[in-house]
């Protein structure tokens, strides 16, 4: 076989460069701060998260070129190093962390404390960086031309296009200020409502759509059949599953209703009412059951990754250390695996017993490596993170509850564990991705991942006040902000702690979620479909709708890549810009201001013309896509 050190990078390991300056990590700590806080906003609206690395790139590409009038691409990379550690690690505590919060409204717990929150992401953050370390030449090296990690090159081609003068930077601070604007006239200002419903007579069920910038993106670089699963899932509760409930349950009392009956709920709150009773459950039902199919198709290759990656880590001392395979001391690195594992045991406010940091250490590793390889194969959006999340809890928590651990305490511990292991899995992957951005460029791995550290760390001290922030202005399980991934988590544990799940609910949800995999429909987007409120997801279906007709556009392949490149990073601007308003909107809310901006009461508009400016918001929204991609005029014109 080919020996894969004959590869040869853009910058040589001979050639010395600025990598990670003050500048570099400046700019990468406000980009993972930035996209952490956005994405953790949107994640617990939508369900799911966007990467961080292309648009970080960009941005370090046209403030560092452009601005700072400085010519380093390893600087540029150190800066998306930094700056992609920010969306990992929200990723990963946004899909447990708020289970707590949401005890804590049911008055089961106090709680979590921002320190408590920071120590969390902050060891599982770092416990992913150390356990790729000795993983990097075994996936990396050893396994270039093997592996291809499609969103690690295609970072690394980014960065290398930088030469175009700015431009894409240029395109995401379009789009970061397009959404804020229409963030701040929509949920700011109020002066136009967020959704439009519509309604059949004699009918229960609904439909509607979102006129939000951010979720209008997720369907955009998602493309058009993840964005139509996402919806089908919605079609099937809205339109099939609530009309059903509400024809043959009309009279019915049925838990967890609080003593009403099914017309009564219907009457009073529509087809939300019911969606919040009885659908989430189905949801959660057809979530869990996705994720563990997922994990299940996934077993052979996890199997696989695991030992063959065990068995190469070996081969590292094979390797010359020249510039471009220095890493971090291996004892350091094991030093501080061992330190971590006895914090989690030790430190007051980690509610984890010796037992639970037993489970993190074994778990963590394991998965580390699992995520690792599969970004590498699929790419950081196909990493069943979520699926390893609910393995783990479900075997920590049986764990737990067998050696005594149970109600709060116990409840609190699993969903620490959780939490832990899926920041180390979204970390462990976001790192190898970033490795292999570096090793094409010709970075300095001990470098960057001495960046990837710092990105864990500046995340991790803002994430417990961006969750603060989040859930004193909304809550977490509101419209606003649904929180799905959290919410399965907290019913997966209280169903093995109390057994008070209704589990008719949930066994329907899981049983559609097998028919939807028998078909060959890719289970999970379904499932966040069936979850999620329609109006959503048909804001999701319009981006992908939109990406579709980009994807047609005439021309030649060099100009639709490029078109769907300049979407891309307009829609990546616009997730960073609406969610930077509505974090700064939390802020307002919490303060007592945020109904001083409020005009809608003083316009006092008829319910037709509200909607009709809701749909103008909507229309202003697809223009701003299409003319940053299709219509964009390129430089030769």
């Amino acid at each position: 076989m080919k020996d894969k050190t004959e590869f040869k990078p853009y910058i040589p390991a001979s050639k010395v460069t600025p990598e990670l300056t003050v500048t570099s990590i400046v700019i990468g700590v406000i980009l993972a701060v930035v996209f952490g806080a956005a994405n953790a906003y949107l994640g617990l609206r939508v369900g799911m998260t966007v990467s961080a690395s292309i648009p970080a790139a960009v941005i370090a590409m046209g403030v560092i070129r452009i601005i700072l009038r400085r010519n380093s691409i390893l600087e540029s990379n150190i800066v998306q190093t930094i700056g992609s550690a920010g969306e990992s690690l929200a990723a990963g505590a946004i899909f447990t962390i708020p289970a707590l919060f949401l005890w804590a409204s049911e008055d089961v717990m106090d709680k979590p404390s921002i320190i408590e929150i920071t120590l969390i992401s902050l060891i599982g953050g770092l416990l992913g960086v150390f356990f790729m370390v000795p993983l990097r030449n075994a996936l990396i090296v050893r396994e270039h031309g093997t592996l291809p990690y499609p969103e690690g090159k295609a970072c690394a081609e980014v960065l290398l296009a930088g030469e175009d003068g700015g431009s894409s930077a240029s395109t995401v601070f379009k789009g970061m200020g397009f959404a804020a604007i229409i963030k701040f006239i929509v949920d700011g200002l109020k002066a136009v409502p967020g959704e439009v419903s519509f309604r059949v007579k004699n009918f229960a069920g609904e439909i509607g759509v979102q006129v939000y910038p951010a979720v209008m993106s997720v369907g955009y670089i998602c493309g058009f059949r993840i964005s139509s699963f996402l919806f089908s899932g919605s079609l099937l509760s809205w339109c099939v599953l609530i009309p059903l409930i509400v024809m043959f349950g009309q009279d019915a009392v049925i838990y967890p209703s609080d003593g009403q009956t099914i017309g009564e709920i219907y009457a009073a709150e529509g087809a939300s009412g019911i969606w919040g009773s009885y659908i989430r459950y189905i949801g959660a039902g057809a979530l869990a059951a996705g994720g563990i199919i997922s994990l299940i198709k996934s077993l052979p290759l996890i199997v696989k990754t695991f030992r063959d990656a065990v068995k190469s880590i070996g081969g590292s001392g094979n390797i010359a250390q020249d510039r471009t395979s220095a890493e971090l001391n291996m004892k350091i690195v094991l030093g501080s695996i061992a330190v971590l594992t006895l914090a989690v045991w030790l430190i007051p406010a980690i509610p984890v017993s010796l037992i639970g940091a037993i489970i993190i250490v074994v778990f963590g590793f394991f998965f580390a490596t699992v995520s690792s390889r599969m970004v590498g194969l699929v790419g950081s959006s196909n990493n069943p993170v979520s699926g390893m999340a609910i393995a783990t809890l479900l075997i920590a928590t049986l764990i737990l509850k067998f050696t005594g651990a149970s109600g709060a305490s116990g409840m609190s511990a699993a969903i620490a564990i959780g939490s832990i292991i899926c920041i180390v899995a979204a970390i462990s992957g976001d790192t190898s991705q970033d490795l292999k951005t570096g090793y094409i460029l010709g970075s300095t791995p001990k470098k960057q991942q001495i960046a990837e550290l710092i990105g864990v760390v500046a995340s991790a001290l803002a994430i417990g006040i961006t969750l603060y922030l989040l859930d004193d202005a909304w809550g977490f399980g509101s419209k606003e902000l649904a929180a799905p991934q959290a919410t399965l988590m907290k019913m997966i544990i209280e169903g093995v702690m109390n057994a008070e799940l209704p589990w008719n609910l949930v066994f329907v949800g899981a049983f559609i979620a097998v028919i939807v995999e028998l078909l060959g429909i890719p289970v999970l987007p379904f499932a966040i479909g069936v979850y999620l409120p329609i109006q959503l997801n048909a804001c999701i279906l319009v981006g992908g709708i939109i990406r579709f007709f980009v994807d047609k556009a005439k021309g030649d392949e060099s100009e639709k890549k490029n078109k769907v490149n300049n979407g891309i990073l307009f829609c990546s601007g616009m997730i960073a810009g609406e969610g930077l308003v509505g974090i700064l909107l939390a802020i307002l809310a919490i303060v007592g201001v945020n109904k001083a901006l409020v005009i809608s009461d003083n316009l006092n508009l008829p319910a037709a013309v509200s909607n009709a400016g809701t749909i103008v918001v909507l229309l202003i929204a697809i223009f701003a896509i299409l003319k940053s991609s299709v219509w964009k005029k390129s430089k030769k014109d």
